[in-house]
């Protein structure tokens, strides 16, 4: 498969960009942004992707390899489609844990199959609306670096800017950029509780990630006069669920490797100031840690790498350092970007080589270096920030804690999140005399709830030809929920298939039927016309039948529940899930394997097709959960499927020797030879 991904990198570099009139326009190549493209080029449209920068994917192929998502359920069409790409790259099924480059090999394979345009290095700069209507933007070379075009004779050339026009825009962005101009409502920051009836939005003064008590803030402990250490704010705590305009930190994903033949030492980066990690050294006094772990979040990655997040009370988050990037000219956030990248090289340096730190801690770090082979056009450093939240639409429908909790329930969603309400801290402060963290919140628990259409358009007052899939219109703490990776990709396709669904029917974007956007993710969900694969989940009301007590869980589910049963095989238990098959042919079955204690070495499954039985035992105790973040799903062999037939499959104790799940099961259609 490597070969193969190699084989369909290509370079759009000197392909003429003379067309300036597009069916659609994406304006950010995230991970949304790609799917975007690839969706609406499929249902044949002409369509323009643009990068600011020069790589796609975003987070998703810029260090955060180790994929955020509460529950796979949620996660269809295109999107899961990515993660079952990245598998075949490692020779498995599906794969959610993957190194940085295979990430931005798989997006570039969706471009070259779709034939799409991508113009990198250019950002907006304005929006022309004529009632309500974007006629078209202006983009101009993203920075010095980028301005000046080099013939192969001749002097140099200054780029000039570009005026796209598009029936429908999409805005990808992290940033909501292609929103603002085109003046469409937003905010920034946090809102009290009291406007949306939550209870975790605002000021939180929490527990996680927080300092333990007894920590001074001074540059000279018991000082006041000596002045604060870095990072620490001046400002008194604030009442707790109240409103402000502050932003959850931001940080950067680092992909380090301990491979000895692919590491780069890490070095003293330009700009160092030790003094920005005295905290750390406070922390450590207090609160020793046994290894990295005790205060960086260390994921591993295939090939010996790293997904490496924020941990504790201060590890790679910046805090307080992003209030303005939202609303920032390009230069500000290059420069915030920056002293982003700055502050972390700084703080893997300060750990390596600080004589301050415990020795132990300083060998651990010393084993980790930058990948040879990541990131090889910006000096093996992530170009991508992690802009956890920008600017958020106020469009015609706000998602809030209460759709995450299910306690509101929209009808025309057009994808599922599953994610915990999650915000990291906003600033750090002196309470009673102690250095404490403020703005982390972590609460979930909740099973995947739909996202409305309503809440990725504008009001129609303000723009019908705009869908925001990523910046979308949420509450600050709903946000924290719905902005996972997996999500904002199935999002993307929603969009364009809206997108395209207008065009069809020459009305505005608001006007789409949420129900024929469901329709057509259903019917097509890889937007290729293939057959759609057939997932039967245990809490189906219709087709499946339970024979036997099962003890019916929800964590770690695939789906709202799991079915166990360890009674071994004392006595008949089973779970039959007919198969509604519409298209005749030979499936691949699978069966979904949560990882659980005590699991039976042994699950025997029974399939029924054209009235012959088959039972076979699947090795379920040998489950390689290996790149995944959960469960996995484990082939069961190839059937032979007629439509209209009574064809089933159960899953039973027969045999057990320990504990037996009935989960879910998948039946993929393979192609005609």
């Amino acid at each position: 498969m490597r070969t193969i991904l190699s084989i369909l990198i290509f370079c759009l570099a000197g392909r003429s960009f003379a067309q300036t009139d597009y069916d659609i326009c994406v304006y950010g190549g995230t991970s949304a942004g790609v799917i975007a493209a690839y969706t609406a080029a499929r249902m044949h449209k002409k369509v323009l992707l643009i990068e600011p920068g020069h790589r796609l994917g975003g987070l998703s192929s810029g260090g955060l390899g180790y994929t955020d998502i509460g529950n796979k359920y949620a996660i269809k069409g295109l999107s899961l489609d990515f993660y079952r790409r990245v598998g075949q790259y490692y020779g498995r099924f599906e794969q959610w844990i993957f190194e940085p480059h295979v990430a931005e090999l798989v997006f570039k394979q969706y471009m070259y199959q779709a034939h799409l345009k991508v113009l990198y290095d250019h950002h907006i700069v304005r929006a022309t609306k004529q009632a309500a209507i974007i006629t078209s933007i202006t983009l101009e070379p993203s920075g010095p670096a980028k301005a000046i075009s080099r013939q192969p004779s001749g002097p140099a050339k200054a780029l000039s800017s570009r005026t796209i026009k598009a029936k429908i825009f999409i805005d990808c962005s992290y940033e909501g950029d292609l929103m603002a101009r085109a003046g469409v409502s937003y905010t920034v920051g946090r809102e009290a509780n009291t406007l949306y009836n939550e209870t975790y939005n605002g000021i939180q003064l929490r527990d996680k990630h927080q300092f333990p008590d007894g920590i001074d803030p001074y540059r000279t402990p018991g000082d006041p006069s000596s002045g604060l250490l870095w990072g620490i704010s001046s400002e008194p705590p604030e009442q707790q669920g109240g409103g402000d305009k502050r932003v959850q930190s931001y940080n950067y994903r680092i992909c380090l490797t301990n491979d000895p033949y692919n590491r780069i030492p890490v070095t003293r980066p330009a700009g160092y100031d030790s003094t920005r990690y005295e905290l750390l050294l406070r922390l450590l006094e207090k609160k020793p840690a046994e290894d990295l772990r005790g205060f960086l979040k260390f994921d591993l990655l295939p090939n010996h790498k790293t997904d490496i997040n924020n941990n504790g009370p201060i590890s790679t988050d910046m805090i307080g350092m992003n209030y303005d990037y939202p609303e920032a000219d390009y230069d500000r956030r290059k420069n915030i970007a920056q002293e982003h990248t700055v502050y972390t090289k700084g703080l893997l340096y300060f750990i390596g080589h600080d004589q301050r730190m415990p020795h132990h801690l300083q060998i651990q770090m010393r084993n980790w270096g930058y990948p040879k082979d990541e990131y090889t056009d910006n000096d093996h450093w992530t170009p991508q920030l992690y802009v956890r939240e920008a600017r958020r639409m106020q469009g015609a429908y706000i998602m809030t804690q209460a759709n995450c909790e299910g306690r509101t329930t929209v009808t025309d969603g057009v994808g599922l999140a599953a994610y915990t309400m999650d915000s990291h801290n906003c600033q750090r402060i002196v309470v009673n005399g102690m250095v404490k963290n403020e703005g982390d919140v972590q609460v979930g628990g909740f099973p995947p709830y739909p996202i409305s259409y309503r809440a990725l358009v504008p009001k129609a007052e303000e723009c019908r030809n705009l869908v925001v899939p990523v910046c979308l219109s949420a509450s600050h703490i709903a946000y924290g929920s719905i902005r996972m990776e997996p999500v904002f990709m199935e999002l993307g396709q929603s969009s364009a298939i809206a997108a395209a669904l207008a065009i069809d029917h020459h009305i505005p974007v608001q006007e789409v039927d949420a129900a024929a956007i469901r329709d057509t993710l259903r019917n097509d969900p890889l937007a290729d016309g293939s057959t759609p694969e057939i997932l039967l989940d245990n809490d189906d009301t219709t087709g499946v039948t339970v024979e036997g007590e099962w003890i019916r869980e929800k964590h770690d589910s695939y789906g709202f529940s799991r079915l166990t049963d360890e009674h071994k095989d004392h006595s008949f238990r089973q779970v039959r899930f007919n198969i509604p098959v519409t298209a005749s042919g030979t499936y691949t079955l699978y069966i979904y394997v949560p990882k659980v204690q005590n699991a039976s070495q042994n699950t025997t499954i029974i399939v029924s097709t054209n009235g012959k039985i088959a039972e076979t035992g699947i090795p379920t105790g040998k489950l390689q959960v290996e790149g995944q973040t959960s469960g996995e799903w484990m082939e069961c062999g190839k059937y032979p499927l007629e439509a209209g037939k009574d064809n089933y499959m159960a899953i039973s104790n027969k045999g057990a020797d320990g504990v037996i799940v009935a989960d879910a099961v998948l039946f993929i259609k393979n192609p005609s030879r």
